[in-house]
């Protein structure tokens, strides 16, 4: 990585505080966006989508050009009927519980979907033969239950496509033994099912092992990956050093146009993961407004440790191991039997 100190133009501190909430819609993002786009439809037998990546990767970008795509799609549909929300983004929430909390996840969907359990406060529309204003009626308690009802109206009422649970590992790691995930699971199938409102899981490689809780779930399930760019492709470092140039083009009197000759070093070091990217390119940010100009050491300082790269490697592999494509590995024994097939 950088070995001299040799000082940059003073960094603008207005572009700087922007630099964090930067979202860059770059090629992987775009490619599995459309992977999306034509999974999600009217009455898909895929109740539940998986997007699976390492750690860093772009995910949560994905999930919300995706939400903020449907949005800007049916802004026409929502200004006629202000009841209509198309999509909606969640985190699942990591609480400290024992178990993963419904509850609180159902209160953040309410909550995006405009609703108040007890006193909505958004028109989901107009009644075409009153000409009365539509509005749910108020559930009786907060209960589990209750907001179960809640959140199912209020997905059905209004139009929602799909919804995005970012994080969505969280529920794993905080249920105990696979038969409660599989109700996990089933519930999510449930809702979806219900209310004809798509759920896309967004989340590390964990997510991955819920195909292999029953036949039933992993038959409604389909898996997309979300890769990391590849040393080891060309396309993938051309696609990579295009991320570089994004963020170098966004701060140039910081970089000073000196940041694309370190492409190879960030590449190595984030494992070609641009949200990890984004957050070394952040902190020496940082750390060149802290010491007034931007300097190599300031990229240096904010690389990842060796021990972090390689923790965050071993999980990478596992997971790409793990999601590998299937076709391949069956395909010698389906070429055997139709061998067997043939001969007999």
């Amino acid at each position: 990585m950088p070995e001299n100190n040799q000082t940059t133009a003073s960094p603008d501190i207005d572009l700087i505080k922007t630099l964090p909430t930067k979202r860059i819609k770059h090629p992987r993002v775009v490619e599995v966006m459309t992977e999306l786009n034509t999974l999600i439809y009217p009455d898909s037998q895929d109740s539940i989508l998986l997007v699976c990546g390492p750690t860093g990767a772009g995910k949560t970008t994905l999930a919300r050009h995706m939400v903020d795509t449907a949005l800007e799609r049916a802004r026409p549909q929502m200004e006629s009927d202000s009841g209509v929300i198309p999509a909606v983004f969640v985190e699942a929430p990591s609480s400290g519980e024992n178990d993963f909390s419904w509850r609180l996840f159902y209160q953040r969907i309410l909550m995006q979907l405009g609703d108040n359990l007890n006193a909505p406060k958004v028109v989901y529309g107009v009644d075409a033969q009153t000409g009365q204003m539509l509005r749910r009626r108020p559930s009786n308690g907060n209960t589990l239950a209750a907001l179960r009802s809640a959140v199912g109206e209020g997905l059905r009422e209004r139009q929602v496509q799909f919804l995005i649970v970012d994080e969505a590992a969280h529920m794993i790691r905080q249920t105990r033994g696979r038969h409660r995930l599989e109700i996990q699971l089933d519930t999510l199938k449930s809702l979806a099912n219900e209310c004809g409102t798509q759920m896309v899981l967004v989340g590390s490689y964990d997510l991955y092992q819920l195909v292999a809780l029953s036949g039933q779930l992993a038959r409604r399930i389909h898996v997309l990956h979300f890769d990391r760019y590849r040393e080891d492709r060309p396309e993938d470092v051309r696609a990579f050093a295009g991320c570089v140039r994004t963020f170098e083009n966004a701060l140039p009197n910081l970089w000073g146009g000196q940041l694309s000759q370190y492409t190879k070093g960030l590449h190595a070091n984030t494992l070609g993961c641009v949200g990890t990217l984004s957050s070394v390119l952040v902190r020496a940010a940082k750390f060149a407004e802290a010491s007034g100009a931007w300097s190599a050491d300031s990229l240096n300082r904010a690389l990842l440790t060796e021990a972090q790269r390689k923790r965050i490697l071993e999980e990478i592999l596992d997971g790409e191991t793990a999601i590998g494509p299937s076709f391949t590995r069956i395909m010698p024994d389906v070429e055997r039997a139709a061998a067997k097939s043939k001969k007999s």
